[in-house]
């Protein structure tokens, strides 16, 4: 597939710093539950900016309803959206085959750019493919980062999940610890696998991978239990998110086990547990860094033609650890759910 108006030319990354910086003075904006259906944020709706051309983009991603982590994410597309003067529109479906549909109805509203997240790359292939047709540029966040070149998007915003999934494992390697368990709450979802996979890669001891219902909360509980019982010998769980992490600090507490528990991903009250020392650590992605530079970067791309990461690189936002030494830092901005 073609890649759109791409200039080849454009090969120097962009300083991802500035943008950073100004996603954390923005930080302050709420935002609640996005739903599966598509709402449109009163961001952008501002006095004074008369003068900047009012856009319309949609966010369309996988997130299953009333996860914080995904609320973070859309809190920085808000920000973005309120700087410069955008329409946007949120749209979530854990359902590959329904997310493509809500990509359908962005295309169908005529917006003038979309960001979206390629859990299931090929459920959006040919919807992607549409938008492009239509001269809807297209930029991928947090999920997508093997594809988003070949499916002709504009810029991606994320981690590479597998070297995330390796840091982990060697963070865990030589503290001890001989079997990990590495926990996926959504099956097939590619972000997810390449996650435990990359643990499994770096880790010198046993590595063993557990499926849960991550829409169940007491099913993701009760999975976890079942198999710390089972097996005695699993001494470090792996979560992906905080949700399961948190969870899964229940499931130990329950069954006397002696694990350790990990994670990807923060929000408020995982920063509390890192805290209290019940989860020793997270690997922090920033979504809100992320919502936040895939809106900005379409604003920028229509008015002023920039490709950022040069068309050619993905732009990462992580990974970074936050554990004891450095919480701190980061626990006043994840109590406005922003980190």
């Amino acid at each position: 597939m073609s890649r759109m108006s791409l200039p080849r030319s454009r090969r120097i990354a962009p300083a991802v710093a500035v943008a950073a910086a100004a996603a954390l003075v923005l930080a302050g904006c709420s935002s609640s539950s996005g739903g599966k259906k598509a709402e449109e944020s009163a961001a952008g709706v501002s006095a004074g900016k008369a003068d900047t051309p009012r856009l319309t983009i949609a966010l369309v991603t996988h997130a299953p309803s009333g996860d914080t982590f995904w609320d973070t994410i859309r809190k920085g597309a808000e920000a973005a959206a309120a700087k410069d003067n955008i329409k946007l529109i949120y749209s979530n479906d854990e359902t590959a085959s329904d997310q493509a549909a809500l990509v359908q109805n962005a295309i169908d509203q005529k917006v003038d750019g979309i960001a979206v997240t390629l859990a299931k790359p090929d459920a959006l292939e040919d919807v992607v493919a549409k938008a492009e047709k239509a001269g809807i540029p297209v930029v991928g966040l947090n999920a997508g980062l093997d594809v988003w070149k070949e499916q002709g998007l504009l810029s991606f915003f994320g981690q590479d999940e597998s070297i995330s999934g390796e840091a982990l494992g060697k963070k865990i390697d030589g503290t001890g610890v001989k079997h990990a368990l590495c926990v996926i709450q959504a099956q097939g979802a590619v972000n997810l696998e390449q996650r435990c996979a990359g643990v499994k890669k770096a880790f010198g001891g046993k590595t063993d991978i557990l499926y849960v219902n991550g829409t169940d909360m007491p099913s993701v509980k009760s999975t976890i239990t079942a198999k710390l019982k089972q097996d005695s010998s699993i001494d470090e769980v792996v979560t992906l998110g905080a949700p399961i992490a948190l969870t899964a600090v229940q499931a130990v507490d329950e069954t006397g086990s002696k694990a350790k528990i990990a994670t990807f991903d923060l929000n408020k009250d995982l920063v509390k547990a890192i805290e209290a020392g019940t989860i020793e650590f997270a690997v922090d992605q920033q979504p809100y860094l992320q919502g936040y530079l895939a809106v900005d970067s379409l604003w920028l791309y229509k008015n002023n033609g920039n490709f950022s990461g040069g068309g050619e690189q993905p732009v990462l936002t992580g990974p970074a650890f936050v554990d004891k030494s450095n919480v701190e830092a980061v626990a006043g901005f994840a109590a406005k759910g922003t980190r």
